[in-house]
């Protein structure tokens, strides 16, 4: 415990941010560093508690008092060293995870919850400029060779694991730069694409082989694939996004949100993309589901130039604190407004959309709306909706984007070729604990296996499952579980 009584002589400060009027002219990050004194004093806040359910919060098991302490203590090289033991990839989960871990902080029963996520940031990049991130290439080759089908987090944390254990592991990735929705899902100001680059330049030092624009089953045969790798891991993500099925949805203005976001992406890379543009500049613009990707594409649209910006969520809105029905330590469903809100949006909650109405030449021109009536459940949470009679009404909009998240993985060509099983919600079916498929050498992680999740969640799958992979391939392995961090944490 770094200092006993920081809980009680400091509060929860956030980094500065740029002013939203600034950050808009431009795709960079905007949200600055600590100063060496409030980095101080923030790890100095956390208690070290008898049992930290940070620990539990935490996907990936971080070991989250321990790499505190080293912060307040300033031994920048020992923060390092814990928080990676458990974490490939904290300066994507610095940036990017909803925290978790702060949901469960026992600070927070009364207090604002240490704050975990800014400390881990910091931590990886203090780390980059102190020279600490070197490529750890394996002392020894099993021989071994391992596909990993996708370059998200789930199979980049895959990668990095079987690469250590002595495999040969090539990566797929049918994009033209590894990443997944690290590269073109999040927009760049809030991941600069230069983090992702900076860490596969270590990965592929460290001797994994990155194979871009490279779709299994149409670069590559299924056939090849399973003849040439002793073990496959599929790690493409849940790729089929939720659809809108209403009256007008044919009219040219209604996308999916990946669709805007993928491309301005592209552009911010200076990367050529053969779809019609998209641009959200002086347009009535209408963001449809209230998550994370919503508010991505909130922020695009306002760097744009959009006339107008309105996201719609199904669901009523949110409390903005814990109810009964929301204990701690659980993760609780509270409303969240992004830096991309403050920038300018209107927000409307309990909203369907009826249809979409468009013009003689097939434009989106505006949106048929209805707000709704919600009843609460035994447990508190909306259960059943009716319309609201009389609140039926068009409201402007040439551009909308669907952001209502993820069905399942693509079916059609790799994983209808390899004929593996899936289940009931159209993902690949493989177990928790063993992430093999019903084919022995082939196993499932992240999104593709468990549905669409956290970014956290993935990286911790991408391990979990290159553990099973090594014990497969070798008959036992050394990597370390989730399971294993946490009870060496508390020895």
């Amino acid at each position: 415990m770094g200092k006993p009584t920081g809980f009680l002589e400091f509060t929860r400060e956030m980094p500065g941010k740029k002013p939203a009027q600034e950050r808009v002219k431009h795709y960079n990050e905007f949200v600055e560093s600590y100063s060496e004194e409030k980095l101080n004093q923030q790890s100095a806040r956390c208690m070290n508690c008898g049992v930290p359910f940070c620990h539990s919060g935490c996907p990936l098991g971080n070991v989250i008092p321990e790499f505190n302490d080293a912060v307040y203590k300033k031994k920048w090289k020992e923060a390092y060293d814990i928080l990676t033991s458990t974490n490939n990839f904290p300066e994507f989960t610095g940036r990017i995870c909803p925290a978790p871990c702060e949901s469960a902080c026992v600070l927070g029963i009364n207090q604002p919850p240490v704050a975990i996520e800014e400390i881990e940031k910091h931590i990886i990049e203090i780390a980059f400029s102190k020279g600490y991130v070197k490529a750890k290439k394996p002392a020894l080759r099993t021989g071994k060779k391992v596909a990993v089908v996708g370059s998200g987090p789930a199979g980049l944390a895959a990668a990095a694991q079987l690469n250590q254990a002595g495999h040969w592991v090539t990566v797929f990735e049918r994009d033209d730069a590894a990443g997944g929705l690290l590269r073109y899902g999040i927009p760049d100001f809030k991941l600069e694409k230069k983090v992702i680059d900076r860490r596969i330049a270590v990965m592929e030092e460290e001797g994994i082989e990155f194979r871009c624009n490279t779709n299994i089953g149409v670069d590559v045969s299924v056939s090849d694939l399973l003849r040439e790798y002793h073990a496959i891991v599929l790690a493409g993500g849940s790729t089929i996004p939720r659809d809108l099925n209403v009256t007008g949805r044919q009219f040219n203005g209604v996308h999916y949100a990946m669709e805007f976001l993928k491309q301005q992406n592209k552009r911010v890379s200076n990367r050529s993309f053969t779809e019609a543009e998209l641009s959200a500049k002086g347009k009535d613009v209408v963001v449809i589901g209230g998550g994370d990707t919503g508010s991505d594409c909130v922020g695009t649209s306002n760097r744009h130039g959009a006339k107008s910006i309105t996201q719609f969520e199904l669901l009523p809105q949110p409390p903005a604190e814990r109810t009964g029905y929301m204990p701690w330590p659980t993760y609780p469903m509270l409303l969240k407004t992004t830096t991309s809100h403050e920038e300018g949006v209107e927000r409307k909650w309990a909203v369907a959309t009826k249809e979409f109405i468009g013009d003689e030449n097939g434009k989106l021109k505006a949106l048929k709306i209805v707000d709704l009536e919600w009843k609460s459940g035994p447990e508190g949470r909306p259960a059943s909706f009716v319309e609201v009679p009389g609140s039926e009404r068009e409201i402007p909009c040439q551009l909308a984007l669907l952001a209502m998240g993820f069905l399942h993985p693509q079916k059609e060509g790799m994983i209808s070729e390899l004929e593996v099983e899936l289940d009931e919600r159209g993902n690949v079916r493989a177990s928790e604990k063993e992430f093999q498929t019903n084919i022995a050498k082939i196993f499932a992680a992240g999104d593709m296996r468990r549905g669409q999740s956290l970014v956290v969640w993935a990286i911790s799958e991408g391990r979990e499952c290159a553990r099973k992979v090594d014990e497969y391939l070798m008959g036992h392995s050394l990597l370390e579980s989730k399971d294993e961090s946490l009870l060496l944490s508390t020895i």
